[in-house]
């Protein structure tokens, strides 16, 4: 039977990469008891991490699926990579859920990828819960990062736990909701929560007034019986506080220290409590009605399955042994093996409900982004709004004969990851792969060898110049060949002449009587057009310019479009040698989002590479620089 939407939550777990995210969902799996021991990153044993790569790197580098049982309620989890490399997953994994979890580290506070994860939820209208990690490292400081994420991402953001104790000698938390204490497990099972210390006692009801006072500010009805002294219940706040959640009107800050699984259990019950159901919350992914509709948001190439398409259920229920309609390619498409991923592995179910989120093996024509309907029907395909690349690299394979299996490798590389983008330049010939970083492609290239066998070599792209001229000139292209019998003759005047924005070709048509017959007048701005593919200065195509012809001869006998195209070549070569000819490169727009204390470095480095910049944005501890580079 599928679970009802009331009793579903969808998070995606966000943040900055090394916050502890995939750390966090282990010990989420393990106190629910979906797995026997706690992995860890050193060891390569996490559920969510368990491809070679991100052994290797010790980093997530896709987004995976796991799920856990919680006070009756399937909460799906969606850990993402914090690399922005690889931001193309946490994206579509925002776009399918009603909440977001963004774990911040307590030792950097608020980084880069956290205002990105918060913008795109803010954006998509997400309920947030945000999770101060690593309390037990140096330099850790709950307070601290409290106070960042108040100034940085949100002045709602409230303190529903705090601490007990402090970087090494942190040893529990407090539930300010509950008003219970959780001491540290050290790795194992947290168990059932206990008392508050004698010490803490001040603190914890200082925060629990804030708590308090930020809940009833959104509950009237609660506000007016808090203001008259009355005894508030915890049942009474939790429904209120949720209630404000799903409205985003409060953002709740927990405490924990994955690695250890403090502060898991207290966790769990927020996001039940927190997070609104499906039923609850509506995600508008442009469908309305009851019929099935599904929404694929990220596809596996896996070795043993073959691909395997990850999908939200928007309504109706996807069943095992049924054929759904594809709104992209109208192909029709057999629904096989219907699976529910913990990692990489996955247990085959009968169906999944409205709300749900599963995966489907073996579609044959489904890709990511793309929606599945019981009937064809008139709806709008949901936009993921993915990020353009940045980063090309040219690619060569090492052995030769291997261009079509590298090209296959690619290809099938690029529908798991649409961020990824293989393409031919029609300038240079090259063959590029633009990701979002060098790391990005540098596993793309990775994974081409461990999966599929073949090896490529990356290059630095050839800059794609282009050449233009500065002012106006004019010259006589005239070709004259004489070998017995039929010559041949052409004769042509042009002048060049700088168009505004160096961008464009015209050709003007000025001849006057019958110095050139009109059937060969079209030739020579055929043999100008070619001639332009090469410039004088770089061999690089002109642009910017327009062509008169005004003058020329001709021969009864030995003239030809050949000859009249040659001609033109001619005097192009010889105009624009005389028109101040200059090189134009590419100039990319840049913007750069940074700490406050690195505006210095970064703007020194933009001008070594001959940046211009156009403008500075302060914003809650960190600045974005707007400028324009050569590439």
């Amino acid at each position: 039977m599928p679970v009802e939407p009331g009793k579903i939550r969808n998070v995606a777990v966000v943040g900055h990469r090394s916050t502890g995210k995939t750390s966090l969902v282990e010990a989420m799996l393990f106190q629910a008891g979906a797995i026997n021991r706690l992995g860890t990153i050193e060891a390569g044993n996490t559920t969510g991490d368990w491809d070679d790569d991100e052994h290797n790197r010790q980093m997530s580098l896709a987004a995976s699926l796991c799920h856990v049982e919680w006070q009756d309620r399937k909460i799906n989890l969606i850990d993402t990579p914090g690399d922005p490399g690889f931001q193309g997953d946490m994206i579509a994994a925002l776009r399918v859920v009603e909440g977001a979890l963004v774990v911040v580290s307590a030792v950097m506070g608020v980084e880069v990828q956290t205002n990105r994860a918060w913008q795109r939820a803010d954006e998509y209208d997400l309920s947030r819960v945000v999770v101060v990690n690593m309390l037990d490292r140096e330099r850790a400081d709950f307070f601290r990062t409290l106070e960042a994420l108040r100034d940085q991402l949100s002045p709602r953001c409230v303190a529903v736990h705090l601490p007990i104790g402090a970087e090494h000698e942190l040893t529990g938390v407090v539930d300010l909701l509950h008003m219970k204490a959780y001491t540290s497990p050290e790795g194992e099972r947290e168990g059932g929560p206990g008392e508050i210390p004698a010490e803490l006692q001040d603190q914890v009801a200082e925060y629990r007034e804030k708590l308090l006072d930020s809940v009833v500010e959104t509950d009237e009805a609660l506000m007016e019986r808090y203001l008259d002294g009355q005894e508030l219940c915890d049942e009474e706040v939790a429904h209120a506080l949720k209630d404000a959640v799903t409205r985003g009107e409060i953002f709740p800050v927990a405490c924990a220290v994955a690695t250890k699984n403090l502060g898991t259990t207290a966790l769990l019950d927020l996001l039940v409590e927190g997070v609104p159901s499906p039923a609850k919350k509506h995600i508008d992914l442009g469908v309305e009605g009851d019929g099935t509709a599904a929404f694929v948001f990220k596809t596996i190439a896996d070795p043993f399955a073959g691909r395997i398409n990850v999908l939200r259920v928007i309504s109706g229920e996807v069943k095992s042994d049924s054929t759904l309609a594809n709104h992209r390619s109208h192909s029709k498409e057999r629904v096989g093996q219907l699976l529910t991923l913990q990692g990489k592995e996955h247990t085959q179910e009968a169906a999944f409900g409205a709300g749900d989120i599963g995966a489907v093996a073996k579609l044959k024509d489904t890709t990511t982004g793309d929606l599945l309907l019981d009937t064809e029907r008139e709806v709008e395909t949901p936009e993921l709004a993915f990020p353009e690349p940045v980063m090309s690299f040219a690619v060569t394979p090492k052995a030769k004969g291997d261009e079509e299996k590298v090209g296959t490798a690619l290809r099938r590389l690029s529908e798991e990851d649409p961020t990824l983008v293989i393409r031919r330049d029609p300038q240079t010939g090259e063959q590029l792969l633009s990701g979002l970083s060098q790391i990005h492609v540098e596993v793309a290239v990775d994974r081409v060898k461990s999966r599929f066998g073949a090896e490529v070599e990356l290059h630095q792209p050839r800059v794609p110049y282009l050449e233009t001229i500065r002012k106006e000139s004019r010259a006589q292209g005239r070709y004259k060949k004489q070998t017995g019998g039929r010559g041949q003759f052409g004769d042509a005047v042009i002048v060049l002449e700088p168009l505004e924005g160096h961008q464009g070709y015209e050709f003007s048509d000025e001849i006057v009587g019958g110095v050139i017959p009109q059937g060969f007048r079209p030739a020579v701005d055929k043999g100008i057009q070619e001639a332009m593919q090469h410039g004088e200065l770089a061999g690089a195509p002109v642009q910017g310019l327009r062509v008169r012809l005004i003058d020329g001869s001709y021969h009864s006998v030995d003239s030809s479009e050949m000859a009249f195209k040659i001609a033109g070549s001619l005097a192009f070569k010889q105009a624009y040698e005389q028109a101040d000819p200059v090189l134009l490169e590419p100039i990319m727009d840049v913007e750069v989002t940074i700490p406050d204390e690195s505006v210095g470095a970064v703007n020194g480095d933009l001008n070594s590479r001959r940046g211009r910049l156009q403008g500075m944005e302060p914003k809650g501890g960190m600045t974005t620089i707007k400028a324009e580079v050569p590439m």
